[in-house]
């Protein structure tokens, strides 16, 4: 009987030894029209960001971190399917008016592959993905839904004011509510903590804590317009000109909200074992609506709805903690499509047998040992047609199909079709070398066709 016990406690002892490590949380926080170098850990001068700032500092930040798309709904495809946009779908921007279908519901999401790994989901925010009851949020993988479905909305009132009629556009799960005069950013706040809270048992009075490991999706409506930030960011930024001081109060109040989230994230004692990732969707507007810019992309040529680096390269932060190793810097060639393969990776738990092929490859190699980029070469088409937008690049070399510039920086002229640019010698874009490297341009023409050609096939 002595022997038995003393196997029996052996065994028992080496158990911890054995037990596989608790799936993480994981948390997207995707910002809307935030420009390449727009906190102050990419160098701007002139933001308050210590929040974003300190999340890098604690994990790692991305220099050539690429949107799947340079517009609003065709991001947030590529993002949650982990497909290029319009393999899935999702070519360019979708209908803000309620009725009008988008992103199509046979696509398989990351909140539906996660589902299946026994995560709940949650999505918060902005969707901009479609407005019907099939393709939003709770017919795309989420259990939980709260925010808007257009593509922005008055911080107040809850109405879309573009594009008319006005109409309200506040969402819970699929039915619509009233929280007139309530900010928008407090009540994603209060929605954001509340996921958290599901964890232990303290949200909405539930009775018991959900012990499965959670996702959210936060997409924030910021600093998208309307710039619609606070009071005392008001004061801090009044000396700054504009557009910038309405861009800079809007941003600082959206770090400040997310530095709350991640207090909170920390007091649930949740936070080592929480997958944070911060991105925006694309570069930042140069429209009439914001004030006709107000974004920083620095050298970079382009912005908001074109394809030049202004408009596609984005800043992009992940923090694991013991995972991801804190205050490094990442500056191979990956893009939003990487999270889904990536994140699915770090969950655990096998596909769905209805998967589909997906565009984005797994960069938790880049993050955590600082690997080689996945990529030999990326794709981007924004639009369908013989006048979409397009871009193949591949090493240092880059190949623009009709090219749009909304920095203005420079005209486009007939000359400029194609436009080649090579980013190491020249990361700026101003000029276009393809009449010089003709050779060049006939491979990344070539290589640009057979991904176009590919994006009909399921």
């Amino acid at each position: 009987m002595r022997s038995l016990f003393s196997v029996v406690l052996f065994l028992i002892l080496l158990l911890p030894a054995f037990a596989t490590e608790p799936a993480p949380n994981i948390v997207i926080i995707y910002t809307d029209d935030q420009g390449t170098l727009d906190l102050g850990c990419y160098g701007s001068e002139d933001l308050h960001t210590p929040n974003l700032d300190q999340l890098a500092d604690e994990g790692v930040r991305f220099t050539q971190m690429y949107s799947p798309s340079a517009i609003c709904s065709a991001s947030r495809a590529g993002l949650l399917t982990g497909r290029l946009p319009a393999r899935a779908g999702v070519p360019g921007n979708v209908s803000s008016t309620k009725g009008q279908a988008g992103m199509p519901a046979s696509e398989l999401t990351i909140a539906e592959r996660l589902r299946h790994a026994g995560y709940r989901t949650a999505h918060v925010g902005k969707w901009h993905l479609g407005y019907t009851p099939e393709t939003m949020p709770n017919g795309q993988g989420f259990d939980s839904s709260y925010g808007h479905m257009g593509g922005c909305i008055d911080n107040y009132s809850h109405f879309f004011y573009w594009q008319g009629p006005n109409r309200h556009d506040l969402w819970r799960d699929g039915t619509e509510i009233w929280e007139d005069g309530a900010y928008f950013g407090d009540l994603m706040l209060r929605e954001a903590k509340a996921c958290i809270d599901k964890r232990n048992g303290k949200a909405g009075g539930a009775e018991k804590p959900d012990p499965r490991p959670w996702f959210m999706y936060w997409a924030i409506n910021w600093p998208h317009y309307p710039m619609q930030g606070t009071e005392a960011w008001r004061e801090k930024n009044k000396d700054l000109p504009s557009p910038r001081r309405q861009y800079a109060v809007f941003v600082s109040t959206m770090d400040a909200m997310i530095g709350e989230f991640l207090d909170h994230l920390e007091a649930s004692g949740q936070a080592d074992n929480t997958i944070v990732v911060f991105q925006s969707d694309h570069g930042h507007s140069t429209e009439e609506r914001a004030f006709g810019g107000g974004g920083n992309c620095g050298d970079y040529r382009g912005a908001k709805g074109c394809l030049f680096e202004g408009g596609i390269r984005v800043p992009s932060i992940v923090r694991w903690p013991g995972r991801v190793p804190a205050g490094a810097v990442r500056d191979q060639m990956v893009f939003g499509c990487d999270w889904f393969p990536t994140l699915a990776q770090w969950a655990g738990g096998e596909p769905p047998v209805n998967a589909k092929p997906l565009d984005g490859k797994s960069i938790a190699g880049v993050i955590e040992r600082d690997e080689a980029s996945p990529h030999d070469h990326l794709y981007w088409q924004l639009g369908r047609g013989g006048g979409a937008q397009w871009v193949v690049r591949k090493g240092s070399w880059k190949l623009l199909g009709n090219p749009k510039d909304n920095s203005k920086k420079a005209p486009i002229t007939k000359d400029d079709r194609p436009f080649l640019a090579n980013l190491e010698q020249d990361p700026s874009e101003m000029k276009n070398l393809a009449a010089a490297n003709p050779e060049i341009v006939r491979e990344l023409k070539a290589l640009q066709l057979k991904c176009a050609g590919s994006l009909t096939k399921p």
